[in-house]
């Protein structure tokens, strides 16, 4: 079957699901809570439509709901036989919770469903936006450029950029309501609308981003488990596997932008760091983004500081971080003063060339501020041996 066909039934059963979800909203409340006698015409118009409705929910791994609404009337006698026998009415509750239990099992395996249909698509799509971008960006004047030329508004319409918004009107169309958006959706749109020149530097360099975090949720969603192999782990534990363990991670698989929010959630459950904040300025040298945060620091006698510290984030694969790097990563810390600024640790998924080394070195030594700290890929892979859960979520470690 064709993806597009199966997105039509999927939407088609959504539409149902909302109409019997309706119906239960509508009749929940005309049902007894204790003993009664006798029905009302609403309640069984009610109960006919839900019954006419229940052939438009498609079988999911072979379960659907078959159930009718209760009978009123059945339910007020049970409430009033539990009442004679002086027992707790736990089966009359049952049978009265029953429509709302179904429609909850049935939207959450509707929901699983739609996302393992979409999840390959999701990143094709996903890939070709991304690599659209920056062939768009790279052949546009920078931010700078364009408002030195007195920001002359002209429409930026080429065959990449109306591909950009097919794809990404195919990825509304792919997510439905099965993922949140908490990303910066309307600033995307708003972006799409005017397409002029700065309008598709903040589209590659704030809004996809961030709409692309809500677009990978989508490929698991928080009650999708992780795969994991057919294993008893009590035998495997007791079998004495052999070997060691390594915290070599595949950091090829990351982003720039996916690196630094990993840096992001790896500082805020760091012990010893608060207010862990990322930062933003749309005329930054390199458009980059910093980590800004406060290192708490206990004495001996009691007493707590805080030092403020800022976070560079250099994704390398290919390279190591070099003597310009870590120049350009000073000349950046005046944008965010004050407060004053007494650390700066610049994290990379690469090492530290040699030059590289030697220039922070004599900056320490000579006890400018700020103090400058080393995190190569090691120092982070460390991290993330004490955070595990963080290096499965974004894909490091297979």
């Amino acid at each position: 079957m064709e993806l597009d066909e199966l997105l039509t039934i999927f939407d088609k059963v959504a539409v149902n699901l909302k109409k019997l979800e309706q119906i239960w909203d509508r009749a929940n409340p005309l049902l007894p809570n204790g003993p009664a006698r006798g029905s009302t015409p609403e309640y069984q118009n009610l109960a006919r439509t839900w019954a006419a409705l229940l052939p438009g929910l498609a079988p999911i791994d072979g379960w659907t709901i078959t159930g009718e609404l209760p009978d009123m009337d059945a339910l007020g006698q049970m409430f009033l036989d539990y009442a004679e026998m002086q027992e707790l009415p736990d089966g009359a509750y049952a049978m009265r919770e029953k429509p709302a239990e179904d429609l909850g099992e049935y939207r959450f395996r509707l929901d699983q469903a739609r996302r393992r249909a979409i999840a390959a698509r999701l990143q094709e799509l996903t890939e070709m936006i991304t690599d659209l971008l920056r062939k768009i960006t790279a052949a546009l004047p920078t931010k700078d450029e364009f408002f030195e030329q007195q920001g002359r508004r002209n429409r930026v319409q080429t065959s990449d950029t109306q591909n950009v918004e097919a794809l990404l009107a195919e990825i509304e169309r792919l997510l439905g309501n099965t993922v949140e958006r908490k990303g910066r959706w309307g600033d995307l749109h708003r972006h799409l609308r005017f397409s002029e020149v700065n309008d598709w530097h903040d589209i590659n360099e704030f809004d996809w981003p961030s709409v692309r975090m809500d677009i990978e949720a989508a490929h698991f969603g928080e009650t999708d488990p992780v795969p994991v192999p057919k294993i008893d782990l009590g035998v495997a534990g007791r079998a004495r596997p052999e070997g060691g363990a390594t915290t070599a991670l595949n950091w090829s698989i990351l982003e720039a932008d996916q690196f630094e929010r990993l840096l992001f959630d790896i500082l805020r459950n760091l012990e010893g760091y608060q207010n862990v904040d990322w930062l933003m300025k749309t005329n930054a040298a390199d458009r980059g983004r910093d980590i800004s945060l406060e290192r708490v620091i206990q004495d001996a006698a009691g007493a707590t500081r805080t030092e403020r510290v800022m976070v560079q984030a250099k994704h390398y694969t290919a390279k190591s971080v070099g003597p310009n790097d870590v120049l350009d990563a000073l000349s950046r810390l005046s944008m965010w003063e004050p407060p004053v600024i007494r650390f700066l640790i610049i994290a990379t998924s690469s090492r530290f060339t040699a030059d590289a080394v030697s220039i922070i070195e004599r900056h320490n030594a000579s006890g400018k501020q700020p103090q400058i700290e080393m995190w190569p890929d090691n120092r982070v892979e460390i991290l993330l041996s004490q955070q595990p859960t963080l290096a499965i979520t974004y894909g490091l470690r297979s």
